[in-house]
């Protein structure tokens, strides 16, 4: 079978359009791509700390905080005690909310639904397992990009 032709592998293309949708849905949500991805984190993980969405997604604990104000404003999540620890607030997203993000993401999720729909059973076993072993492959490479990024900033 040979080598994996990393252009293929990785598909350039589909992330550079999976990145538009991403902008063009916070638009929609009146968000901005900040926003959006700290809520994607919320959906994805649950209820986190602040510190814990700052180091998520790359920001300062002071951009965080108004990142997070800001999402609170908009009813899109609010801040509550840990039921671990209550001295720790964790940041938590307003199901009420949730309804409008719904529809702005059905479209995506209806088309994908149609294309994977293409594919035998067997295929779209492969494409879930690809999905489920890129994604953290995908996170990893991120977190190496933000260690050479303070390396070189001397943090």
């Amino acid at each position: 079978m040979g080598g994996i032709r990393v252009g293929v592998a990785t598909s350039p293309r589909v992330a550079e359009r999976v990145g538009l949708h991403g902008l063009a849905a916070a638009e929609a949500a009146g968000l901005n791509p900040s926003e959006w991805y700290a809520l994607s984190l919320l959906a994805l993980e649950g209820a986190l700390t602040s510190g814990e969405l700052s180091t998520r997604t790359g920001l300062t604990t002071g951009a965080t905080t108004r990142l997070i104000d800001r999402l609170e404003r908009a009813g899109y999540v609010r801040r509550a005690a840990d039921p671990a620890d209550r001295r720790k607030v964790v940041v938590e997203q307003v199901p009420e909310a949730l309804a409008e993000i719904q529809r702005i993401v059905t479209p995506a999720r209806r088309h994908i639904a149609e294309v994977l729909a293409q594919y035998p059973a067997e295929q779209q076993e492969i494409l879930f397992d690809y999905f489920a072993r890129a994604a953290p492959a995908y996170r990893e490479a991120s977190e190496e990009i933000r260690r050479t990024i303070k390396r070189r900033r001397g943090r």
